[in-house]
């Protein structure tokens, strides 16, 4: 009989593990937050062609399955793959060609970042940065041309404020783009002092002098993307919603794909010109793993820190101005009944209340009530109290930036006053409405990391742990919260849900590896928490060790 079982027992042992299912990759001993419904907690994930099969406890996964591929985490933790949805992925990438002007503490800063980039390209046609902010000087004005013009006398000079809805353009640009004291547009201002242009443009005026600039080739537009793809992977991103794309551009992603030389995924919002209506009204949305395009995004007002965005009262540091709509009420009214008839999404930039509310009016007459159109209101960054039920009632969801309000809360009171800022960056109340957000950054305007966002929501706090209690802490998100909506609501609100934004069989095998566990680590830390690896279909493709991008 005991030869009988040491004759089975190999057997039995071989069968048992051949018997397992083969999968291509095994993560174990593991803190895996699945963040599906019921926020479940695993051990161990198999991943197989590019899908999740299982998640679950170390014993069961490593039972069920085998693979030559095995990690073991040895503790760290496991996210579903961050979503960052809302930012300007194209953007960032060709701004880091750019002067960097981020961070700048003066406008004579501003100056000696421009003559060392200079140096550094002293043949390009133009001098372009973009990043600098006059809220974070000790004068808080906007800049004129005068130095500019004294320093680059014959070369255009043009610089973005941080959030793109200023920019400073010198002598040079300005008459390249026949830009006067005459100048007039809709929507935008052309600020004139004395008789002359100051070099200051607001919203749609900067578009006059950036038709001038020469467009970006392909190949820099290829290069910027592949830029901008190796520094989100590393941050833990593998989607990003980038807003305002035109039908070129989508090409150029599409290509890039189609020949797998893009791992992460996007979903876009096309800017509404007419070229891309004609197109995407005909042809409908376009959709694939990698790619997904069914959203337009519109512009209804500017920004808080350049005075562009639309306000119900004055500004609180400016009587006598309320900003304006960078289109007219008639043209936003038709934009929402045209995309509505379509079958796209419309995602409309708001940050004043005045904005907010004209658009939730337009939304709610074409929406008529709850729906699962998942039209979106982009940053809802001052909604009134009587607006805010609005959101609820005809399904729309706020997609907000978390490192917005603590960025902007250190003059946010100055511009709306004291009363008024109480329902600004109000991210709980927002969240109320329909049980959720959609979370992002706005980069280039702020960060790539996603986890200064986390940080940002949670602790309402920003880099430097100020305020010492929390900025408007009633309107503060739980971790959970906060996690969600950077991952599946965020994948809800691009239509992504049932493919992307937690762990679980069938779903596309988005993950990343951090160092420390954010739903746990001490509020002060979590911006410093790095990111292990980050996997794209189950594959690798950001490893902190190697800092490389896989073999495409």
């Amino acid at each position: 009989m005991n030869r009988f079982v040491l004759l089975v027992l190999p057997c039995l042992l071989l069968f048992a593990c051949t018997s397992k299912e083969k999968v291509d990759l095994i993560v174990h001993n593991a803190v895996v937050y699945t963040v599906d419904s019921a926020f479940t907690v695993a051990q161990a994930l198999a991943v197989k062609d590019g899908r999740f099969v299982a998640a679950g406890s170390n014993d069961d996964v490593l039972n069920r399955y085998q693979a030559n591929q095995q990690f073991d985490a040895q503790g760290k933790a496991v996210y579903p793959g961050f979503i960052d949805a809302h930012c300007h992925f194209l953007r960032y990438g060709l701004g880091l060609q750019y002067a960097d002007l981020t961070g700048t503490r003066s406008f004579a800063e501003v100056v000696e970042r421009l003559v060392a980039h200079r140096k550094k390209y002293p043949v390009a046609a133009w001098i372009v940065g973009r990043g600098w902010d006059q809220n974070d000087w000790p004068v808080k004005q906007f800049p004129d041309r005068d130095t500019l013009d004294k320093l680059f006398p014959g070369t255009p000079v043009l610089i973005g404020r941080v959030d793109g809805h200023a920019a400073l353009a010198n002598g040079k640009a300005l008459q390249l783009a026949g830009v006067t004291a005459q100048s007039k547009t809709s929507g935008g201002v052309v600020e004139v002092k004395n008789g002359r242009p100051t070099g200051i443009l607001v919203d749609n005026a900067i578009a006059l002098v950036y038709k001038a600039q020469p467009s970006a080739t392909r190949a820099e537009i290829v290069s910027g993307l592949r830029q901008a793809e190796r520094n989100c992977l590393a941050v833990g991103l593998t989607t990003v919603d980038d807003a305002g794309l035109g039908r070129g551009e989508v090409t150029i992603l599409d290509s890039l794909y189609r020949a797998n030389q893009l791992f992460i995924r996007t979903y876009v919002m096309l800017n509404p010109s007419p070229e891309n209506r004609d197109y995407y009204f005909k042809n409908g949305p376009y959709k694939t793993d990698q790619l997904n395009v069914r959203s337009f995004k519109v512009y209804a007002d500017g920004a808080l820190g350049s005075r562009g965005a639309c306000l119900l009262d004055d500004y609180h540091d400016q009587p006598g101005n309320r900003g304006f709509l960078l289109s007219s009420p008639e043209e936003l009214r038709k934009l929402a009944g045209e995309i509505y008839q379509h079958g796209f999404q419309m995602n409309t930039h708001c940050i004043g209340d005045s904005a907010n509310r004209l658009l939730l009016r337009y939304y709610g007459e074409v929406l008529k009530g709850k729906n699962d159109r998942r039209w979106r209101i982009e940053h809802a960054q001052v909604v009134s109290a009587p607006d805010v039920a609005r959101l609820g009632e005809f399904g729309v969801i706020p997609s907000v930036q978390p490192t917005h309000a603590t960025s902007d809360m250190y003059w946010a009171g100055d511009r709306l006053g004291k009363e008024r800022v109480r329902t600004a960056y109000a991210y709980k109340n927002l969240l109320r409405q329909n049980g959720m957000l959609a979370l992002g950054s706005d980069f280039p305007v702020e960060d790539i990391n996603p986890l200064y966002g986390f940080h940002a929501a949670v602790a309402r706090q920003d880099a430097k742990g100020y305020p010492a209690g929390g900025f408007q802490m009633d309107n503060v998100l739980t971790r959970e919260e906060a996690l969600r909506g950077m991952t599946t609501w965020a994948a809800y609100s691009n239509f992504e849900e049932k493919e992307k934004g937690s762990i679980g069989p069938g779903k596309l095998a988005d993950f990343v590896v951090l160092e420390a566990d954010i739903m746990k680590a001490p509020a002060a830390e979590l911006r410093t928490v790095k990111v292990h690896q980050t996997f794209i279909g189950g594959k690798e493709v950001y490893n902190r060790n190697g800092e490389k991008l896989a073999a495409r």
